[in-house]
Order: C-alpha cells, then sequence, then structure tokens
C-alpha cells in the first residue's frame, strides 16, 4: 500500500468481513517481505461467503482483496452488482458464450472480466469506473459526459481450451 494509513484501512476492511461471518479463506495482512519490512505491504486476500450488508461489499477496497458472493442465478447476481453504488469491475466464469455476452454488454460496471479473475486492462488502455467509481480520461469531463459521449467498457477474456481438466467447474449457477 501507497501509506501506512491506506495499509490499516484495508485491513480493517478485511478484519471487519471476518467479524461480519465472511469465511476469510486466504488472509494477507501479516506478509512480511524479507529486506524491506517497513513496508506497508497486505498480501493477496480471499474472502468467501460475502453477503450485501457487510462492510466489505459496501465499500470499494483498493487493495489485494476479492471477496466471494454465492447466489442462484447469472440474474440475481447482476441485480446486485447493478444495484451497488460503485461500477468499477467484475468478472463471470463460464463455458457459455451467450451468457458471456449478455453479462458483458448488460451489467453496469466499467471493466468486466471473462474467465479471468481481475478485469484489469493493461496500463496503456483507456479504462474507468461507473457510478461512483467513475475515474479515468472521461471523468474530467464529469458522470453526465460519460453517459452523453460513450459508456466506454473494457471486457477481457480468456476461454478455456480443449485440455480443460474434466471436471473444471467454469458454468454460472442457472
Amino acid at each position: 500500500m501507497i501509506t501506512k494509513a491506506h495499509q490499516e484501512k484495508v485491513c480493517g476492511y478485511i478484519a471487519s468481513a471476518e467479524e461480519q461471518g465472511a469465511t476469510l479463506v486466504v488472509d494477507g495482512r501479516d506478509v512480511q517481505v524479507e529486506g524491506f519490512e517497513k513496508g506497508f505491504y497486505v498480501g493477496g486476500t480471499l474472502i468467501d461467503n460475502v453477503t450485501p450488508e457487510m462492510t466489505c461489499y459496501q465499500e470499494e477496497i483498493f487493495g489485494p482483496v476479492l471477496l466471494v458472493m454465492r447466489v442462484d442465478s447469472m440474474e440475481e447476481a447482476m441485480r446486485l452488482i447493478d444495484e451497488h453504488e460503485y461500477g468499477n469491475g467484475t468478472c463471470i466464469y463460464t463455458r457459455d458464450g451467450e451468457a458471456a455476452r449478455y453479462f458483458s454488454d448488460n451489467i453496469l460496471v466499467g471493466m468486466v472480466g471473462v474467465n479471468v479473475p481481475l478485469p484489469v486492462p493493461v496500463s496503456y488502455h483507456s479504462f474507468g469506473g461507473w457510478k461512483r467509481s467513475l475515474f479515468g480520461d472521461l471523468s474530467a469531463y464529469g458522470p453526465d459526459a460519460v453517459r452523453f459521449y460513450t459508456r466506454r467498457k473494457t471486457v477481457t477474456q480468456r476461454w478455456p481450451s480443449a485440455g480443460v481438466r474434466e471436471g473444471a467447474q467454469f458454468s454460472f449457477p442457472s
């Protein structure tokens, strides 16, 4: 993290998720890098069983933290995402091209990953979030400019090869 304060903020979100009943699968709060012990590190963190009431879901966590929410349908997932006040990025894992296209075309976020864990493009791409996550080259003109001129969306995709291991699950529950 860039500062000690930001490291503490991200670690606070991780702690609150655990306190509010989420499952901490991978905890990155105690990462130490040899030779750089005074750094403000937070390692990759995976939090499962997140619900909409949790602080970690309601806030944007600018750190290496991935939240997993479980839903019964793609429609329910899209409703949760679309109703959220932030719209930076989201992902879908599927072998169904139609579902991937529908999700990518209709979800209200600025970056969409299809079969990739984080939909952030390389640095020379123009990208930005939507809703209260608005940033990037278009935010200089404000949200009205984004709505009027374009709804730029970055979609990053990876499709499994023919050699996908037997039993791998990429389908979204229906």
